[in-house]
């Protein structure tokens, strides 16, 4: 954005400035991959001792939650101006300049109020708060004073970025406007509504629209709901976020992002292209097949499609369109192949789910396969149909050659066989499964030395923000979900998804009418949260599996990832490739109608084989 000579910070200072704010950051990206470092050993020695010596460590798990918060608090200043920032901000795209200025101080201003109630709403907590863990012999408010500092930093740092890029009169209208917001959450009583969750949406919709990071949107939208009647207060607010990331199936998530993330690092997702290509690169699209096979196969180990897209985007496009695809059409083919990691085991996504509504881990995943299955077989077709005129990029491979390919590839897809296999048997917990998949990582790395010290410490890094910033958002829809079951949203919810009775094929379209509509304006992570624990009641009267219901839900959500206007994985694909969006999204749709006939046979077949209605 252009800034004006009146307005822009004199040359000295501003690069004091940003001197000072990138070493803030770096050492939060490095204190961050220390934490899940530490985290990491103190798992593994747990199950270590657990398994092989029948001991353990009584306080491990309860410090592991610990450590969790506290890595949440850490990146949460990098996941409020940084790349996972989760600001959604397409639409403001459209909007005429004036509006777009307008709406980037709204943005800002409701992530400055947000920041603020973690750090006064935390630090209240310390002062009121007693007592010790039980387990650790810690002060409980010590949890509360790694969010408040958390806070705190992002207030800093908000305010710091805005006056680099805006000069100081609009970083201070900025810091006033989000003052002035937390001001009027505590001193305002405007109307006492029966569903004060009713305002709370509101709020989060016009943060959303403006652009304002998704996790600060839904804190803040709680936090305005109050002038509404809503009997939430600051202090119940945020020990509600702090409750939503302690939990221990949620380490989980870091420790698979960081085994992808060494896979990926250590060279080892290549040998899974070189042994997709032997299988399929001979058929009609084989380069596009091929890339489908090998995100079958990367999923795995990844289990976060915005890592497959962001992996296929730098690996395949180019290869893509070496061999005569189109830049939009490679970057599509990367895109919608890269949806299948969060339904195809290890999930994160089946992860978040599992949390918000109790649903067994490995259930969820068995049903990920059978329905990755489905979806990869839709794709293949998709692939194929509109792959017409589209030679073969190689001939049959010799099965000397697929033989050879596979025993290179097996490191990697012995990853998620071990994760798999130890969940599903019940013989490991996840996050356990999940720390041994990154000790497996390490050690293939280290024996077929693919890995430095510097790539090993980027993974780490890379993997503490990520996990930080789905932990912040995982923590701050808690608050928001709490309040809508206060309000009894449920009840409304089952209303809607009943309206054509009570049949599970009928409660199945409406509640899929649903999801559609909310994934067009919810990132994925969040629609999980507030919507699933809604509609998983519903779907169980009407005698719908919940594992099935579950598993539909999360394919429902993850093919947003491919419709504007959010439609993140089509924003990382063309962010990587260098890609048009609008060309992609256009590219996209011959592959998303596949994906939608997979999602309208997984639903069929759900329905069908429902138990009887008791609605």
């Amino acid at each position: 954005m252009d800034t004006s000579l009146e307005t822009a910070a004199p040359i000295g200072a501003s690069g004091r400035v940003a001197v000072t704010l990138d070493m803030i950051e770096l050492a939060l990206k490095w204190l961050g991959g220390a934490i899940l470092a530490v985290t990491f050993v103190l798992v593994m020695t747990s199950v270590t001792l657990r398994y092989v010596f029948g001991s353990g460590l009584i306080w491990s798990e309860e410090l592991a939650i610990w450590l969790n918060v506290l890595l949440v608090s850490v990146g949460a200043p990098l996941a409020v101006t940084g790349p996972l920032a989760m600001r959604l901000d397409v639409i403001v795209r459209f909007l005429p300049r004036t509006v777009q200025l307008a709406a980037r101080v709204l943005a800002d201003a409701i992530a400055i109020d947000a920041s603020i109630i973690l750090a006064l709403g935390a630090a209240g907590v310390v002062g009121a708060i007693g007592g010790t863990s039980t387990v650790l012999g810690l002060p409980e408010w010590l949890r509360y004073a790694a969010v408040s500092i958390g806070g705190g930093l992002s207030v800093l740092l908000l305010f710091g970025r805005s006056y680099l890029q805006d000069g100081l009169p609009r970083a201070l209208l900025v810091l006033a406007i989000g003052a002035g917001l937390y001001v009027a959450a505590h001193e305002l009583q405007i109307a006492s509504l029966a569903t004060p969750s009713l305002a709370a949406g509101a709020v989060a919709a016009i943060g959303l629209i403006a652009g304002a990071p998704l996790p600060h949107t839904l804190l803040v939208g709680v936090s305005l709901a109050a002038p509404f009647g809503a009997m939430l207060p600051e202090p119940a607010l945020v020990q509600n976020t702090i409750v939503g990331v302690s939990k221990f199936l949620l380490l989980a998530i870091p420790f698979f992002l960081l085994a992808g993330g060494l896979l990926t690092e250590g060279g080892l997702a290549d040998r899974l292209v070189r042994f997709a290509a032997s299988l399929v690169g001979h058929l009609r699209g084989g380069l596009a097949q091929t890339t489908l096979v090998s995100s079958v196969m990367f999923s795995g180990a990844s289990g976060s499609s915005i890592a497959n897209a962001a992996f296929g985007a730098k690996v395949m496009v180019p290869a893509l369109v070496a061999h005569g695809y189109t830049l939009p059409r490679a970057a599509a083919v990367v895109a919608a192949t890269a949806m299948l990691d969060n339904i195809i085991p290890p999930s994160i996504a089946f992860l978040i789910l599992a949390s918000a509504t109790n649903l067994s881990v490995g259930s969820l995943l068995v049903g990920g396969f059978i329905a990755g299955g489905v979806l990869a077989l839709a794709l293949g077709v998709g692939i194929y149909i509109t792959s017409r005129d589209e030679k073969p990029v190689r001939e049959p491979a010799s099965g000397r050659e697929r033989a050879r390919s596979f025993v290179e590839s097996l490191p990697a897809i012995g990853l998620g066989i071990v994760v798999v296999v130890g969940i599903r048997f019940g013989v490991v917990t996840t996050t356990e499964a999940s720390a041994l998949a990154v000790a497996y990582a390490l050690v293939v790395c280290l024996m077929l030395r693919t890995l430095n010290g510097r790539s090993l410490a980027s993974a780490f890094c890379q993997a503490a923000g990520e996990a930080a910033a789905i932990g912040l958002l995982i923590g701050t829809a808690a608050p928001f979900a709490f309040l809508m079951a206060v309000d009894r949203v449920s009840d409304l919810v089952t209303t809607v998804v009943t309206a054509l009775g009570g049949s599970a094929l009928a409660v199945m379209l409406l509640a899929n009418v649903v999801l559609l509509a909310a994934g067009l304006l919810l990132d994925i992570g969040a629609a999980i949260l507030l919507l699933a624990p809604l509609l998983l009641p519903a779907a169980t009267l009407a005698g719908i599996d919940p594992i099935q219901f579950g598993v539909i839900l999360v394919v429902n959500l993850m093919i947003h990832g491919l419709t504007p206007p959010l439609g993140i994985l089509v924003y990382v694909a063309s962010g990587v490739s260098g890609a048009r969006p609008a060309q992609v999204f256009r590219e996209v749709v011959p592959l998303l109608i596949a994906l939608l006939c997979a999602l309208a046979v997984l639903c069929i077949f759900s329905a069908l084989t429902a138990a009887p209605t008791k609605l």
